[in-house]
């Protein structure tokens, strides 16, 4: 059986997730770059916005080529969440704090695909523990990919 992945949302637009939006998006998927919105100030894609306009910005280049960023897609967690359901792979990358790895990992269980990839890129929590109080079915597709 193969699995075909087109779309992918990445959940945190810091250094690692904007990155590796770019990274989906040189290999040519769509991509929903999505990050918190903020807790005061009117623009609620503050925050994904400073870190896309820091990847687009970034020397060496993280985009093979200006076009490709139009395949990338922003939005926050208040607003765009639902993307989520599209998505043929769902990529966290928030930050370093379980708590709120599990927070976000319990809201992409509601939303994701049945068979849909759901990963972290984690590089000191053990996934079990983020996974810790998930069904069966998200457990059997989630993993750790850290870039």
């Amino acid at each position: 059986m193969t699995h075909s992945i087109r779309k992918v949302a990445v959940l945190g637009a810091g250094t690692m997730g904007a990155a590796i939006a770019a990274h989906c998006a040189n290999a040519g998927l769509q991509v929903d770059l999505l990050d918190i919105a903020p807790k005061d100030g009117e623009d609620k894609n503050a925050v994904v916005d400073a870190g896309y306009d820091r990847m687009v910005k970034a020397r060496p280049p993280a985009l093979m080529a200006k076009e490709v960023a139009r395949r990338i897609r922003t939005g926050n967690f208040d607003d765009d969440l639902e993307r989520v359901a599209e998505a043929d792979w769902v990529l966290e990358a928030i930050l370093e704090r379980l708590e709120p790895k599990r927070d976000l990992a319990e809201r992409v269980e509601a939303l994701a695909k049945e068979d849909a990839i759901i990963s972290s890129n984690t590089s000191g929590i053990p996934l079990h523990q983020i996974a810790e109080g998930r069904s069966e079915s998200f457990r059997r597709r989630f993993l750790g990919t850290h870039f």
